[in-house]
């Protein structure tokens, strides 16, 4: 018999916020946390609309000393992984064994900020100056690892890379190992820093970005008008436990999880399938999985980039799955207000999906003013609305094919 797994906590760090309950506040009410970069020299490049993390101290999660040797998606990692275990109420050693407590936490990029500094570094002074800690700073695994260490957790330690799709296939594989157990617990999720210059030159001239010069509206998902992703930065951490340890404990429950769809194009490296196929199988697996009709689900946090490519086709496949009942639900991208966070994007979208069912709010898609005839799903425009939510969806897509759906459930 399969374990059922439940969400004692969360946490985060996003540009709206750098805990969990402020960023759902301010995603309530629409807020952006999409700016000027303080950090991206706009001489070297055509973009600096970012989603940047603000005022981010490491040192109030972490040794002063540890933050300096670790990147800046490992810390975040770090800190998001911290707040959720105190909201779940868990302490290795006290309340969760040890060895059965693992971490699963994905990023498509990882230390990029590290190696193009270490990479100048060496280029212009030599090896001798590059830093002997280069390496354990930008290995994606890396924000894993140093969360095991920090929280003293000794299960299953692992890392999902699958570029947009990470953190939610982390969440999705750490959900299948509780299943199966091999751990009571998982502190699983997704992080990213790669707002670099290099990381944007790379999307800029592969045309995946929002050139509008307006910050508070470059990010605008489903809108006709939308001309590509703000890249963004931070990290969402979910706490999986096994039903009955948690119940044992008297823990309070967000949710369960109770479908995970997992699915490759084998198409293109950049461009979805036609009509998102692999994304519509993904959905139909994780809701064959719930063991529900498509009609219980009642909200989709969509991928939504604000690129054309990807809003057209998650569209249509979620047309494809939903048949009529696609226009009974309601459909939103709370990436109009963090940007795209890349591998720490599913994670924090998971984090959103269970805060809005329990609070029976779904978070609006900013920026949306000109509708497009393609895309005429209720998209949840500019106004969060009420709605008593018993299941809700969230959608992860990436770069090389990788589709990843989630399906939580009220409890």
């Amino acid at each position: 018999m399969k374990k059922r797994v439940v969400i004692t906590g969360v946490g985060a760090v996003t540009p709206v916020g750098n805990d969990a309950l402020i960023t759902w506040e301010n995603i309530k009410n629409g807020v952006s946390g999409i700016a000027e970069s303080t950090t991206i020299d706009k001489n070297r490049v055509d973009v600096s609309i970012v989603g940047e993390v603000k005022d981010f101290e490491p040192a109030n999660y972490m040794d002063k000393k540890e933050a300096k040797r670790m990147g800046r998606f490992s810390q975040f990692a770090v800190a998001a992984s911290k707040m959720a275990m105190e909201d779940a109420g868990l302490k290795v050693g006290e309340n969760a064994v040890a060895e059965r407590v693992g971490v699963w936490i994905g990023s498509g990029i990882g230390g990029i900020g590290t190696f193009e500094e270490e990479f100048q570094k060496f280029l212009n002074k030599g090896q001798r100056r590059v830093s002997p800690f280069t390496i354990p700073m930008l290995i994606p695994d890396m924000a894993a690892g140093r969360v095991s260490i920090e929280l003293g957790a000794k299960g299953i330690n692992n890392c999902s890379v699958t570029a947009c799709a990470s953190g939610a296939n982390s969440i999705g594989d750490a959900f299948r190992s509780v299943q199966l157990g091999v751990a009571d617990v998982i502190v699983a999720g997704g992080t990213e820093a790669a707002i670099t210059e290099m990381t944007i030159a790379g999307f800029s001239n592969m045309t995946a970005l929002s050139k509008n010069p307006d910050p508070k509206k470059a990010s605008r998902p489903f809108d006709k008008n939308r001309d590509g992703f703000v890249l963004g930065e931070g990290s969402g951490i979910l706490i999986l436990e096994e039903l009955e340890h948690a119940r044992s404990r008297g823990a309070k429950i967000y949710a369960e999880i109770i479908g995970y769809g997992a699915t490759g194009d084998a198409y293109h490296i950049t461009t979805p399938a036609p009509d998102a196929e692999g994304a519509a199988r993904a959905m139909r697996e994780a809701i064959e999985e719930a063991g529900i009709s498509h009609q219980q689900i009642d909200y989709i946090n969509a991928h939504g980039t604000s690129t054309p490519y990807n809003d057209l086709y998650e569209t249509n496949a979620i047309k494809t799955v939903f048949k009529e009942h696609a226009y009974n639900l309601s459909v939103s991208s709370t990436k109009s207000m963090t940007g795209h966070l890349l591998g720490g994007a599913g994670a924090l979208e998971a984090v959103i999906s269970i805060l809005a069912m329990r609070d029976g709010v779904m978070p609006p898609t900013i920026n949306y003013e000109t509708p497009d005839e393609k895309l005429d799903l209720d998209y949840v425009p500019n106004v969060a609305r009420q709605k008593n939510l018993q299941v809700v969806m969230s959608n992860s897509l990436g770069f090389g094919g990788h589709n990843a759906t989630l399906i939580f459930k009220k409890i």
